[in-house]
This record gives structure tokens, C-alpha cells and sequence, in this order.
């Protein structure tokens, strides 16, 4: 910098990485500038630092800060390093797409291998193209956002409850102790995958409820499993400063529960009638289904002064399509095709702390906020 501010040149654009002790230095600077005597003074300057140089011009025309992208690719078991070809696969698309990668860095190994691409010049149509492509071919989750303050200014995180923040289905759970699993999990699966109306489902459904008590709700309670790494993805948001909701198409017997134990800040679920401690069959009030969700999502971020650009819907099933629409970002987690085709991204591994790394969460960054809380 003290050579370039003898020349008389104007900065403007200046990046510097370090790789494992091999520091670059990259400065762009303005005209007019005589090339030759430029080059000349910066080897004299390497030369007596012992440093390497290269001066080139830009072209005419082009920018210093091209679009950049973020790619994020994460590996498809527990901690099972990516291969060559994985790697090979994703940078053979940034390059079809007419992108260089600038930088990648590991976000995580742990529970998954995570590694982030910064991405410059790429068409943005194509890359998702490419990337698709290579991401089908190596059965990866490859996410593809743009770089930048939007990215990391996410706050608002809101996840469906049944198969996404937990293992199960609440509802089967409760037909399994009123002895008609089988014929519940048959209509579940079908409205899941959008071939039902959500709520005629659903009331189809609970109407076999009937007759359940106290006891049955409560083994049922006892039988919900968070799913892994969910306790770790609320805990590191909330560290983070992020607000986190949920939104069910099951009831907040189980749901209200969830959100005491978790510190969420938001919960809305479906209720379910009693009478004289007994379950009638019904729902009560307006059922939370697809429209709904995406109503939620956007009070929630309302009440937080969030804009919706700002938010985080995590499903699988039909009815969180409208919501992973709605949002700044859509995840598809371990979701039916359906919501795979219409989400921002996937993850298809079990672990719902992996949505961390989409969001550019770094493995340390999670290590730091546990060590931080002490």
C-alpha cells in the first residue's frame, strides 16, 4: 500500500484470504494509472519482501463486484467426508453456469460435511440449473441463495411441528390408542402429499379420536421424539438473536408443551374439543392448514418487525407450501417431492441442525454460542 500511494493511484477494491499460511492480496485500483511503471515498482517492492506479483488489467467495462452467490453443499451421511467427484460435480456446474468460485470454506463436519462456495459471475438461472443437476446426480443438498447482508439478515425462523421439529405424527399417535393407526396413517400420508384437502383430512381424522381421555393424551405426550439436532438448531438461533416459531396442523396439546420446553417464541396449533375429559371428535376455532400457516408466518414476522424477505419456513409436507413460499427463504427438510419441487432448497439429511449451515452458521459458530452460554 506504501508503494501504490507513491504512484499517485486511487483504491478501489481490496480483498485479502489466508490458506493454511499462504496470504494473497488482491487491490484494485483506479485509472489513470501507467501499467509499466506500475508493474515495475510492485516487483521491486515484491522483490525486497520476498513476495510474489501480478499486475493485470481489468476490462473495459467490467465490474469489481460481480453478482456473487452463495452455494451451500452439504454431504448425504453422518459425518461422511464429500469426495472428489461430489466437489467436482458442484464446481463443473458453477463453471457450465459461466461462474468462478471465489472462496470455499468448510461450514461443518459435524453431523454433516457442510462446505460453502462464493460464487461471482454466474448466471443465476443457469447455476440453479447446473447445480440441480449435479445435486440429483451425487444425491447432495446443494442450496443456492445470493451473497450478501440479505442472507445473513435473516431473523425470524418458523418450522412445521409433525415429521419436521419432531419424528412423528401427532395425530397417529393418538389413533394408535384409540386402535385405528393403521386407517389414520393412510389418510395422514395422502394429505401430506397433497391429494387431500388438509381439512377434511384432518376432521376425518380426528372424528376417530373420540372418546379419548386424559391418560391416552398423555402417553401419546410421552411418546413424541424431537427429531436430531433440533434441540441444537432452536438453542443456536435464539443465541444467535434469531425469534422462532412453529406452526402445526396437529394440537396444542402436544405443541404448547414443546414450545415451554424449547424457549419458542411463537406457537399456534389446532384444539381439540373436551368434554367431561373426554375428546368429542371435533376441532375447535379455524384449523391451521396451508392457507393458514403462511397467515401465521406472516403475523409472527409482523409482530417482530420482520419483514417477510427476513424469514425462514422450514416444512415437508403439501399444507407448509404456501408458508415456504412466503418466506425470505423455503427449506424442504426430509420433505415429499411436491415441496421439494417448490422449495428455495433441501436437506435431506436427519438432522435439523443442518438448516444452520444453509444459513451460513458455521460448526463453530454453534461450538462458540454453547461455550458462550456457559
Amino acid at each position: 500500500m506504501t508503494t501504490l500511494d507513491l504512484l499517485d493511484v486511487t483504491v478501489q477494491d481490496v480483498e485479502q484470504v489466508l490458506v493454511r499460511g499462504s496470504l494473497t492480496l488482491a487491490v484494485a485500483v483506479g485509472e489513470p494509472v501507467d501499467v509499466d511503471e506500475l508493474t515495475s515498482v510492485a516487483e521491486q517492492a515484491a522483490r525486497i519482501h520476498g513476495l510474489s506479483v501480478l499486475v493485470s488489467p481489468i476490462p473495459a467495462g467490467a465490474s469489481t463486484r460481480p453478482r456473487e452467490d452463495a452455494v451451500t453443499v452439504l454431504g448425504h451421511g453422518f459425518q461422511t467426508p464429500l469426495s472428489p467427484a461430489e466437489l467436482a460435480a458442484v464446481a463443473g456446474g458453477v463453471a457450465a453456469a459461466g461462474g468462478n468460485i471465489d472462496r470455499i470454506v468448510r461450514l461443518a463436519r459435524y453431523p454433516v460435511y457442510a462446505y460453502e462456495f462464493r460464487v461471482s459471475g454466474a448466471d443465476p438461472l443457469a447455476l440453479r440449473t447446473r447445480l440441480g443437476q449435479a445435486a440429483a446426480a451425487h444425491r447432495l443438498d446443494v442450496a443456492l441463495q445470493p451473497a450478501g447482508l440479505e442472507r445473513r439478515a435473516k431473523r425470524l425462523v418458523v418450522l412445521d411441528v409433525d415429521s419436521t421439529l419432531i419424528q412423528d405424527e401427532v395425530v397417529e399417535l393418538l389413533a394408535d390408542e384409540a386402535g385405528c393407526g393403521a386407517e389414520v396413517r393412510e389418510v395422514t400420508e395422502r394429505a401430506m402429499a397433497g391429494e387431500l384437502d388438509f381439512e377434511s383430512a384432518l376432521r376425518e381424522r380426528v372424528r376417530r379420536l373420540a372418546g379419548l381421555g386424559a391418560a391416552e393424551l398423555e402417553r401419546a405426550r410421552a411418546r413424541v421424539r424431537l427429531t436430531p439436532g433440533a434441540r441444537t438448531f432452536v438453542r443456536t438461533l435464539k443465541r444467535l438473536g434469531f425469534s422462532v416459531g412453529i406452526v402445526s396442523g396437529g394440537f396444542t396439546h402436544f405443541t404448547d408443551p414443546l414450545a415451554r420446553e424449547l424457549g419458542l417464541d411463537h406457537a399456534v396449533a389446532n384444539v381439540l374439543e373436551v368434554r367431561d375429559g373426554r375428546l368429542t371428535g371435533e376441532v375447535l376455532g379455524q384449523v391451521v392448514d396451508r392457507a393458514r400457516k403462511a397467515e401465521l408466518l406472516a403475523e409472527f414476522a409482523a409482530t417482530e418487525g420482520i419483514p417477510l424477505s427476513q424469514t425462514v419456513a422450514v416444512g415437508d409436507g403439501a399444507n407448509d407450501l404456501d408458508m415456504i413460499a412466503a418466506a425470505g427463504l423455503g427449506v424442504a427438510f426430509n420433505a415429499r417431492p411436491v415441496v421439494q419441487q417448490a422449495a428455495d432448497t433441501t436437506v435431506n439429511v436427519p438432522y435439523l441442525d443442518a438448516v444452520l449451515f444453509v444459513l451460513g452458521v458455521t460448526r463453530d459458530e454453534v461450538e462458540a454460542a454453547d461455550a458462550s452460554d456457559g
